[in-house]
Parts: C-alpha cells; structure tokens; sequence
C-alpha cells in the first residue's frame, strides 16, 4: 500500500526539476539567453551569428537550429558545448522555422523571397526550395505531420507544403497580412494575427475560410505599437486546449480566451512589447519575450498572475521550452 501511495505521488510530480530550459533568440543582437525555470534567471548564453531569429531543437535535443537576419545563414549549434558547428548559407532575411516529426528536414522561411528553404539535418545542407508568395514570415508543421503551413505576408495567404511531396498542397487565402498564427487540436481551426488589427481572425481548416475576427480589449488612446503595424503579436494555446493567450502590442499585455467559445477570462499587464510566447512541457508557466523591455514575463497558468520578469539580451522575440534528456 505504501509502495503504491509512493508511485502515485510520483507520477503527480511536476517534471523534474532543472530538466527544462527556455531559449531565447535576442533579434537585437548575437546570443541566445538560456532561462532556467526552477530558480527564473539566464544560467546560460550562446554566441550565434547575428540578429537570430527563429530556433528549433533536434528530435534528440542535440542540437538546435537558428536562423540570422543579419547573416543569412542558419547556425547549427551543439548544445553539449553550446558552440556553432556549422553555418548553412540561406538567401536573404531566413525568419521562423520548424522541423518535421522525423526529424530529417527543417524548414525556414525566406522573407525578402517568395520561397521557404528546407535543410536536411542529416547532411546539415540545404537541398532545397519551395514557393509559397513573398514575403514568408512564419511556418507551422500540424499536428498530424502531413503539412507545413508558411505564411505570405505579400500574398496574404498561408501556403500547405505536403511534407512527403515537399510541394505545394494548398492555400488558404486570408483577409490580411499574416503574422503569427496558433492551431488547436487537428486542427480544426488556425488562429491568425494580422497586420493592424488589435486581436486575431479564425479560420475553419478544412473549408479553408476565415470564420470569425475577435478584437482585443481596447488599449489606450494614444498607444502606438513598437513595431509598425503590428497591434497584436504572439499567440499560444495551453497543453490542455482550454485556452488561447494572445499578446497585445499596443496594450503591453496578455489577454486569455477560452476554448472552443473564445470568451474573454482576462487580461494581464507584461512589459514592453510582448512578441512571443511559449509553455513550459508541464503546462504551468507561460514565458513570453518582451521586445520593448529586453526582458522575459514569466506568468503563472493558474491563475494568470505574472510572478516574475527576467532580464535576457537585445529585443528578445523568439523562444522555445525544451525537455533536455
């Protein structure tokens, strides 16, 4: 009985403590801050090439995969030694990136092109390209694998790679710029932010249509985004899918959506310019960066409440929370 009581707390246990890290590309300027979650402060730092943008563990979390504004290039970094072992060269702005289920390709989009790169991990090479429109911005693989969904910011439109074929599937056209964009379970539906609009529309996936636009709480009279046209940046959906956090630029805030009703919960005051966000694998923390204020909110799921901000480098924007083995 006693044995078993034990296994029971166990199991109930959060994950254990110092397995997790947060990394945090500072566009601003050449390193990655490392958060460690249990004590909340940068126990660590990579030097990449400059103005990093979006970043990518391995399947076994060897290695990460950074792609640089400043450089074109993506970095191939060791995280044992936290030191670059390679440099693929890219064309022009590489910006966010994501890797397929198996591992064996990661995708980055080109944004001052009209194409995403693929980069075999095996051969750490760029082998090759895919158009999707100008100006990609962000790709999102779906939660079955089939799919990589790139963003057009010039065509207004998400483009559907089929990860088999690395071609062109589909596309869903949308009634503005997209930036980032969040999918529930499925998906059923893509939660995109958009150019000057404080707040998100929603897209029913399968019949490819904007659905619906939910608007933010208002924001101050006189507030003006950090970035221009960019009122709303950031977006994530709890482990649990019971709720959406969106991140207000002209506010400086969180605001938290249930889920499937989109009905407000509440809203919570970060700092400056939050940009994006990402939970924690045990789902208890949300980190969001804070452009505007170099630092980091961190906020309890619970209860909404931001318990802490950590100060990381120049104009943090991407960031990731990763399970080290």
């Amino acid at each position: 009985m006693k044995a078993t009581r034990l296994l029971c707390f166990l199991a109930a246990l959060p994950l254990v403590a110092g397995s997790v890290r947060v990394y945090v590309t500072n566009s601003g300027g050449d390193n990655i801050s490392v958060i460690d979650p249990v004590t909340n402060t940068v126990t660590g730092e990579i030097k990449v090439s400059k103005n990093p943008h979006g970043i990518v563990p391995s399947l076994d979390k060897k290695r990460f995969f950074i792609s640089s504004e400043g450089e074109n290039v993506m970095d191939v970094v060791d995280r044992a030694s936290s030191k670059v072992i390679r440099r693929i060269p890219l064309e022009t702005r590489p910006n966010n990136v994501a890797i397929t289920p198996d591992g064996r390709r990661v995708y980055v989009c080109i944004r001052q092109e009209s194409w995403v790169d693929i980069v075999d991990t095996a051969s750490i090479e760029k082998v090759k390209s895919v158009p999707v429109g100008r100006y990609p911005h962000n790709v999102y693989c779906t939660e079955d694998g089939k799919y990589m969904l790139a963003t057009s910011m010039g065509d207004k439109k998400i483009t559907a790679i089929d990860t088999k074929t690395e071609e062109p599937a589909f596309e869903i056209p949308l009634t503005g710029v997209p930036r980032p964009v969040v999918m529930d379970a499925g998906p059923r539906h893509l939660f995109v932010q958009l150019s000057n609009l404080h707040g998100f529309v929603v897209v029913d996936y399968a019949s490819r249509k904007t659905i619906q636009t939910v608007n933010l709480p208002d924001a101050p009279a006189d507030a003006k985004p950090l970035i221009p046209q960019t009122f709303a940046h950031g977006m994530a959906i709890t482990r649990d899918q019971k709720t959406l956090w969106v991140c207000s630029q002209l506010s400086n805030s969180v605001s938290v959506y249930s889920l499937p009703d989109l009905k407000l919960i509440g809203t919570t005051p970060v700092g400056v310019a939050p940009d994006w966000m990402v939970f924690t694998p045990d789902g208890r923390r949300a980190y969001i960066s804070n452009t505007g204020s170099n630092s980091v909110s961190v906020l309890d799921v619970a209860t909404r409440k931001e318990l802490t901000r950590v100060a990381v480098g120049k104009e943090p924007k991407r960031l990731i929370a990763v399970d080290l083995p």
